[in-house]
């Protein structure tokens, strides 16, 4: 028997406890695989990947100096077919007051108006996505305090 899969809109605002990060504005991209966070200054410093959220929507966040200690190098296909080596963190990340586990891509992305897409290799036997909808999970929140 199959698992009940939550429905969720085209964008949405989520949590990312593991980096200290709350409300922050995702757009669902069913075209994208993989999910990522939009960042700058990408750089390994001892072991150590550094990088700069991008975020102006969200002043506390925009410029925020993110540390990871444990990241692996994927290579992620745009869709214009080209291929690129880019980092890749594990977070978590609440929606519909749950926690999930999340892999995330860091890719400098200045000119995109969501600092974070969530992609199929998250969204899969998890969620339906309705396009007509919007901060589903947000608003439930809303109304569950």
């Amino acid at each position: 028997m199959s698992k009940k899969k939550l429905t969720i809109g085209r964008t949405d605002r989520a949590d990312f406890p593991k980096l200290e990060i709350e409300g922050l504005d995702i757009k669902i991209d069913t075209g994208a695989y993989t999910s990522s966070i939009h960042c700058k200054d990408i750089q390994e410093d001892n072991g150590v990947l550094l990088a700069t959220l991008l975020d102006e929507a969200h002043e506390q966040y925009h410029g925020k100096q993110m540390r990871f200690e444990e990241y692996e190098i994927t290579s992620v296909r745009s869709s214009n077919g080209k291929s690129e080596l880019r980092y890749e963190v594990q977070a978590n990340i609440r929606l519909f007051n749950k926690l999930w586990k999340i892999s995330l891509t860091l890719s400098n992305r200045e000119e995109m108006r969501y600092p974070v897409l969530i992609g199929r290799k998250f969204l899969s036997s998890k969620f339906i996505v309705d396009p007509e909808l919007q901060d589903v999970s947000y608003l439930q929140g809303l109304h569950e305090n």
